[in-house]
């Protein structure tokens, strides 16, 4: 029998996507964002991890600093002035 009802969409992009983390109400310390040609870059901070979650967005959103979020991201590395960088590559984003 097949079930009906919706299944989360975090749990849906974590099956196809093994590299793929999950975490639930995370407290935003710091939300920046700058303009990359066609792209808005938001950089979060947030409180426990000292490594930058990115992800891009068409326009400008609302500061989300001090607000619980839910993520689902995954490690990468940029490069900066020839230095190599950790961040979290975030892949959905939604409010708690």
């Amino acid at each position: 029998m097949k079930k009906t009802g919706k299944s989360h969409p975090a749990s849906e992009l974590l099956k196809r996507h093994q590299q793929l983390t999950q975490s639930d109400a995370m407290k935003v310390s710091s939300h920046v964002q700058r303009e990359s040609a066609e792209w808005i870059i938001n950089t979060l901070m947030i409180e426990g991890y000292s490594v930058p979650f990115r992800y891009k967005r068409k326009k400008r959103y609302k500061n989300l600093t001090g607000q619980l979020v839910n993520l689902s991201y995954y490690a990468d590395t940029e490069v900066v002035a020839d230095m190599e960088l950790e961040i979290m590559k975030v892949v959905r984003i939604k409010r708690s």
